[in-house]
C-alpha cells in the first residue's frame, strides 16, 4: 500500500464514521489524514503484530478529536479489523469519538482535552534518553491548540534537556472551532515563535507526501535539538464543499446531498490499485 492510498482509505473511513455515528470533526479528519497516512505508512516503526513492541516509535495523536483519522490508520495497517471502524463513536464501541488507547492496539495515549499531548510526549522522549532507547516520539497537533500554555511549558522543556527524539507535528489548517486561528488568538509568525523557543523547524504543504515523508525522516535524523515540522493543510481537504468551511468542524456529512456528494468526490479522486471498503456507488 503506498501512503496515497492509505490516505484515500483515512478520508473515506472518516467519512463513513462520522455519517455512521453523526459524530463531528471530520474537517479535522480531512486536513491531517496525509500526515497520518506517510507517518503510519513510511516513516514510523510500527508493528501490528506487537503493538508494544519496546522499540516502537511513540504517536501521540494530541488534538484527539480527530481520532478516527488514527483508528482508520491502524485498521488499515493491521492492527485491528477494518470492520470494527464501523462501530465508531457508538454505544459500546471502544473507539470512542476523541481517542482512546484503553484496549485499542496501537493507540499510545487517550486525548481529548486539549494540550495534553506534547507534554507527554515530551516525558516520553525523555524517559527514551535516559534509559539509553533510540526510538522517536511523534505528537501531531492542532494549531489552535497551540493557544495552550501547556504547549509552550512542554516547548521549553524540550529544548532544555535536548529532546531530539521528540518530533511534533502540526496540522496547520488555520482553523479551530468556530473561527480561523487568526481571529482567535494570533500564532503568527508561528515558526519563529518555535525558533524563539529553540527548536528546528520545518515549514511545508502537509498534503504533499514527498514533503512529509522527507520531513519526518530529516526529523528522525536531527541532532541536539526537537524538531516541529509545521505541516500547512487545509480543513476539509478532498471534499470541496468542505474545504476551509468552519462548519464542518463539528458537522457530519448527512444522507442526501451531503454524503452522497462526498463520496463522488472521493470516488473521481481514488487512486489506482484500491477500492471502496464499503462498497457504495457514489
Amino acid at each position: 500500500m503506498t501512503s496515497e492510498q492509505l490516505a484515500w482509505l483515512i478520508r473515506r473511513h472518516g467519512i463513513e464514521m462520522t455519517h455512521l455515528s453523526g459524530g463531528s470533526h471530520i474537517g479535522s479528519i480531512l486536513s491531517v489524514a496525509d500526515i497520518m497516512a506517510v507517518l503510519y505508512n513510511d516513516v514510523a516503526k510500527v508493528n501490528p503484530d506487537n503493538p508494544k513492541e519496546p522499540t516502537r516509535d511513540r504517536i501521540i495523536l494530541s488534538k484527539g478529536h480527530a481520532g478516527a483519522s488514527v483508528y482508520a490508520a491502524l485498521a488499515e495497517k493491521g492492527f485491528f479489523d477494518t470492520e470494527e471502524l464501523k462501530t465508531h463513536y457508538q454505544n459500546g464501541s471502544r473507539l470512542s469519538g476523541h481517542v482512546s488507547h484503553k484496549g485499542v492496539p496501537g493507540v499510545e495515549f487517550s486525548t481529548g482535552s486539549l494540550g495534553h499531548g506534547l507534554p507527554v510526549g515530551a516525558g516520553m522522549a525523555m524517559a527514551a534518553k535516559k534509559d539509553n532507547k533510540n526510538h522517536s516520539v511523534f505528537v501531531i497537533l492542532g494549531d489552535g491548540e497551540c493557544d495552550e500554555g501547556s504547549v509552550w511549558e512542554a516547548a521549553l522543556v524540550a529544548h532544555h534537556y535536548g529532546l531530539d527524539n521528540l518530533i511534533a507535528i502540526i496540522d496547520h489548517n488555520k482553523m479551530q472551532s468556530l473561527d480561523f486561528c487568526e481571529n482567535t488568538i494570533k500564532l503568527s509568525p508561528f515558526a519563529d515563535k518555535w525558533k524563539a523557543f529553540g527548536w528546528n523547524v520545518l515549514d511545508i504543504d502537509g498534503h504533499d507526501h514527498g514533503a512529509l515523508r522527507n520531513a519526518m525522516l530529516s526529523a528522525k535524523e536531527n541532532k541536539g535539538a526537537p524538531t516541529v515540522i509545521i505541516a500547512n493543510t487545509i480543513k476539509g481537504k478532498g471534499i470541496s464543499f468542505m474545504e476551509n468551511d468552519i462548519l464542518w468542524h463539528y458537522r457530519f456529512p448527512h444522507d442526501g446531498e451531503e454524503y452522497d456528494g462526498a463520496l463522488k468526490e472521493l470516488h473521481d479522486a481514488m487512486p489506482d490499485g484500491i477500492s471502496d471498503p464499503y462498497c457504495k456507488e457514489a
